[in-house]
């Protein structure tokens, strides 16, 4: 009798060692959960100002290489049509270069948008360039890609700027 007396006690200490056991690690995984949970919220703090930084330098990229903006801001009268050139590519390259950084606060789906959208002006720039004669002055090569952006139906930075504006009202 004292017997069966000492294994009911062990099973019943048991079964409370199992039961306190349990409530801890229910405990436990509710506690993980919620410090998760602040820890994300923390973290979406710290860096929202950094992704709202990063989708308005984005969309100030798009804008600065877009082929009429680097006419407007990169023609001077009696400029030569290669010169142009040249410094049209070399300002979307220093831009490039200066918002590479920005990768890392926007999606991936942006981003490749944006590399895209980067060689696709390169390409009209230098397929423009490629139609110049060496006395081709600023004026004809502005027209040209003007020409070209025209036969488009749509040109890859207007499209990837709605795509940054529209992930970024989504984002808030």
């Amino acid at each position: 009798m004292e017997e069966l007396i000492v294994v009911v006690l062990i099973i019943a200490l048991l079964s409370i060692v199992w039961i306190i056991h349990s409530f801890l690690k229910k405990a436990e995984s509710r506690e993980i959960k919620f410090l998760q949970i602040e820890l994300k919220k923390q973290r979406q703090e710290f860096f929202l100002p950094s992704r709202f930084e990063a989708y308005q330098r984005a969309i100030l990229f798009l804008e600065r290489i877009h082929p009429n903006s680097l006419v407007l801001r990169l023609n001077k009268p009696g400029l030569p049509a290669k010169l142009l050139q040249a410094e049209m590519l070399k300002s979307i390259r220093e831009e490039y270069d200066h918002n590479v950084v920005q990768q890392l606060f926007i999606s991936t789906t942006a981003w490749d948008m944006m590399k895209k959208s980067r060689e696709d002006v390169v390409r009209i720039i230098n397929l423009a360039g490629d139609q110049m004669t060496e006395t081709s002055t600023s004026l004809d090569f502005s027209m040209k890609i003007f020409e070209m952006l025209s036969q488009l139906e749509q040109l890859a930075v207007e499209v990837t700027i709605d795509y940054v504006k529209s992930e970024f009202q989504d984002n808030l």
